[in-house]
């Protein structure tokens, strides 16, 4: 009997394209988690790289992320699409926010290894097996108003 990993992380090398420059290079972490089976935290690591800057978060559905590998997919603030750069097959990952926008070259082959190892994890179909319905409601219906 195999056992299935309860998390899958990974980290990647994006490039931050940058108009009218040379694209940048950004570190981040992906990571997904069996007890949240639709969603993937993407980590951006901003500054030098040295240690230093901030980590920007933010949470994409999975289906979403697997949809971009091979036609374009979203709308509004995220989207994400095939594409090639400098002869590398990537994925566009673009985000826009309140604060601005921002268009990331994921570099294929890790992204799709990376979703790979989270469909061992939770195969498609199966996400309803690991949400505890009743708890997620809780927390609807208990949570003390915002002030």
């Amino acid at each position: 009997m195999t056992t299935r990993p309860t998390s899958v992380s990974s980290e990647l090398q994006l490039r931050l394209v940058v108009p009218g420059a040379a694209s940048l290079p950004v570190r981040a972490d992906l990571a997904y988690d069996v007890s949240d089976p639709y969603a993937v935290q993407v980590s951006f690591h901003t500054g030098s790289g040295t240690g230093t800057g901030d980590v920007v978060q933010w949470t994409f559905a999975r289906q979403l992320l697997s949809d971009g590998v091979s036609v374009p997919a979203g709308e509004g603030d995220v989207q994400v699409w095939p594409s090639s750069a400098h002869g590398t097959s990537v994925v566009c990952l673009s985000l826009s926010s309140p604060s601005g926008r921002a268009l990331f070259e994921v570099p294929l082959g890790d992204l799709v290894e990376f979703l790979g190892r989270t469909y061992q994890a939770v195969p498609t179909g199966s996400e309803s097996q690991h949400v505890d319905v009743d708890a997620e409601l809780a927390l609807l219906l208990w949570a003390e108003p915002e002030v």
